[in-house]
């Protein structure tokens, strides 16, 4: 078999085998009395002072859906672990528990539940491992989100991150997360259709690569987007960059070119720099936005020193909660 038999995230397969072995223990002597678990955080890490609940609606649907189908019954039985009695009860297994909690985006402490099961105790042990999975991972990024939305001050921000996430429901969930804790999108194009999260995209230094100028590259791209038009002005110099986006506002009129994106070097110094040039060619209405393995604290002091960015693209720190993971 291979992950295209299974639907891996929906699957009650991804979980802990211990889950598994003690509900066979549980079956064996009868042990379906009520139980409660509460899922909370013993202590704060050191650098947060607040978390932000995430993951409930995920949570809730694979209770919903919990079930098993006859491969992953296949597949238990070979691990010739279990009775076929056991094997047999699981196929009609359904969730039949409560279940509170907070609601998603609520700031929490330590030692606050975030999320409580009342169940018969097999189906309460069975969905502990997904549980906490699901909960703890958006609450993770939420957290980490939570941050840059109060250090950009009400300036744009979007997820960077998919391709630094580990994994593919990671990117996803990382997208939901963020917008979430107040993120205006992603670049996640997936998180659209799944969630309704707004997707922004610019332009890479490859599509400029690809071409024989810098200019050449962004009257291409000019020419083809239908979108707001963002051009990367990095990939060589980023002063010239921005007097070559000028030219292309000159050649096409009525081409409105939203916004530009700077990607690397001294991003305070290089702001001002390319706002100068845009408004001295009465071009003050195109934005600038910044990326570049940025996280709050680097948010933080260009907001603070009243640097000329209008958002922000947080990816690796976001999707990975670098400083927390």
């Amino acid at each position: 078999m291979t992950l295209r038999d299974f639907a891996p995230d929906a699957s009650p397969l991804l979980t802990d085998l211990y889950q598994f072995t003690m509900l066979q223990a549980y079956y064996d002597r009868d042990m379906h009395r009520e139980a409660v678990f509460e899922l909370f955080v013993r202590r704060l890490p050191e650098n947060r002072n607040f978390l932000i609940a995430a993951g409930l609606q995920q949570a809730l649907d694979y209770l919903t859906e919990l079930r098993f189908t006859d491969r992953d019954i296949e597949v238990l039985q070979r691990t010739k672990l279990f009775h076929d009695e056991f094997l047999n009860w699981l196929r009609d297994l359904r969730f039949t528990g409560d279940v509170d909690a907070l609601p998603e985006g609520m700031a929490f402490f330590a030692d606050e539940p975030i999320l409580r099961v009342t169940a018969p105790l097999p189906e309460a042990q069975l969905i502990e491992s997904r549980l906490v999975n699901l909960i703890h991972f958006q609450t993770l990024i939420a957290s980490k989100a939570a941050r840059c939305v109060l250090a950009a001050r009400g300036k744009t921000l979007v997820d960077f991150g998919m391709r630094r996430a580990h994994g593919s429901e990671a990117a996803i969930l990382a997208a939901r997360a963020s917008y979430l804790a107040g993120f205006d999108g992603t670049a996640t194009v997936i998180a659209d259709p799944l969630f309704d999260v707004p997707i922004f995209g610019t332009m890479a230094h490859s599509f400029v690569q690809a071409h024989a100028s810098e200019g050449a590259a962004f009257e291409h791209f000019a020419s083809s987007h239908r979108g707001p038009l963002v051009l990367l002005i990095d990939t060589y110099d980023t002063v010239e960059g921005a007097h070559r986006v000028v030219e292309l506002a000159r050649r096409l009129p009525d081409k409105r070119i939203h916004s530009v994106r700077l990607d690397s070097g001294d991003l305070g110094a290089l702001a001002h720099r390319v706002r100068e040039i845009f408004d001295a060619a009465g071009l003050a209405d195109i934005g600038i936005f910044a990326s570049g393995s940025l996280d709050e604290h680097d948010v933080e002091k260009l907001v603070a020193s009243g640097v000329p960015i209008d958002g922000f693209g947080i990816g690796t720190s976001l999707d990975v909660s670098e400083d927390g993971p």
